[in-house]
């Protein structure tokens, strides 16, 4: 019989709280990891996108904490990563011995839903973020969609996984504003789930990001033709596919442009990592400066780039300049933007 959500995090507490000697009063930070464990909190199921990128970076990261403790990965999937958030703002240690590998949407989903209202982005401390999220739309070649203006002539049946996903809000975007004829169908429960869709035909496409055409069956895809990148959703092309156009083209409106930056802005910071508020300044400090040593590191930068990863990071400061301004949303544009996320 499966645990319940509540029973789940009740065991990462205490497996955390397992693993952490209690805090000697004024121990000095550099001091404080030796001998510790550091859990990193990753709100996506093993095996993803997420959880790679994490494994990746967990054992470079604790190598640049002085003390240089021991590192544990731990999964808590669920509400497109609010259960992680959450479970770090409230239940788990805050002594900076846990640390959450969270999403982009932790960012402002609490804005638009109230009933994701148990994590607060502005109530934790940004360690950093690993690198810049690039969404673009694709399409098998044999449905007829092959340019980006094909998107707003022809009818275009796409998958997506969670409603409120940008797999689907962004799509929905082009639907709503721009006159696009997609059809969205949600509730995949992965990417690999939709590759699959596209193959038998269920589907014709959806909105990848563009690091998850780099390898395995979308970049086979790509280059044997049966799939194209149609339309970069940004501002700016990417350089993995310059020739494709981008949002500019199609985005004159003001008042559209502006909706559009609202889910734009999160991926800026694609793969933040956060500590509670309660965590020592002294602890945090050390936590950010070992991020920042990490993307430094050329055994790092080399072992993501042998698996087709490049990291685009940005620091805590920048994470939390984005939710400040996230926070700073006019109310009329947060309506319009409730609406797209809301079924």
């Amino acid at each position: 019989m499966g645990l319940t959500r509540r029973e789940l995090l009740s065991g990462i507490a205490v497996t955390a709280a397992a693993t952490i000697a209690r805090p000697v009063p004024g121990q000095a930070a550099e001091d404080f990891y030796r001998g510790k464990t550091l859990t990193i909190l990753v709100s996506a199921p093993a095996g993803s996108l997420t959880d790679f990128v994490a494994r990746q970076f967990a054992p470079f990261y604790v190598k640049h904490i002085p003390g240089q403790p021991q590192v544990v990965v731990m999964n808590v999937a669920g509400a497109g990563g609010m259960v992680a958030a959450a479970s770090l703002q409230s239940r788990l240690p805050k002594d900076g011995t846990v640390i959450g590998f969270l999403q982009r949407n932790n960012l402002y989903i609490p804005l638009l839903d109230p009933h994701q209202n148990s994590f607060d982005p502005r109530e934790v401390n940004w360690v950093g973020s690993l690198d810049k999220v690039n969404y673009c739309m694709v399409a098998m070649t044999r449905s007829g969609v092959t340019t980006a203006e094909d998107l707003f002539k022809k009818k275009l049946i796409i998958g997506a996984t969670g409603f409120a996903n940008e797999n689907r809000t962004l799509p929905a975007l082009l639907d709503q504003y721009l006159g696009a004829q997609m059809n969205i169908v949600p509730g995949y429960s992965d990417r690999g789930e939709v590759y699959l869709a596209m193959e038998r035909g269920e589907v014709d496409g959806w909105a990848s990001t563009i690091d998850g055409l780099a390898q395995g069956e979308p970049a086979r895809m790509l280059a044997d033709g049966t799939m194209k990148v149609l339309l970069h959703l940004a501002w700016t092309s990417h350089p993995s596919f310059p020739d494709v156009p981008n949002l500019s083209t199609f985005v004159t409106d003001p008042q559209i442009k502006a909706l559009f930056d609202f889910f734009l802005l999160p991926f800026q910071a694609g793969r933040p990592l956060a500590v509670p508020k309660e965590v020592p300044q002294d602890r945090l400090d050390v936590l950010r400066k070992a991020f920042d040593d990490t993307l430094k590191d050329p055994d790092f930068l080399a072992a993501n780039a042998a698996k087709d990863y490049a990291v685009d990071p940005i620091n805590g400061q920048a994470v939390a300049d984005i939710v400040t301004k996230l926070y700073a949303t006019p109310a009329a544009q947060l309506t319009q933007a409730r609406k797209i996320v809301t079924p």
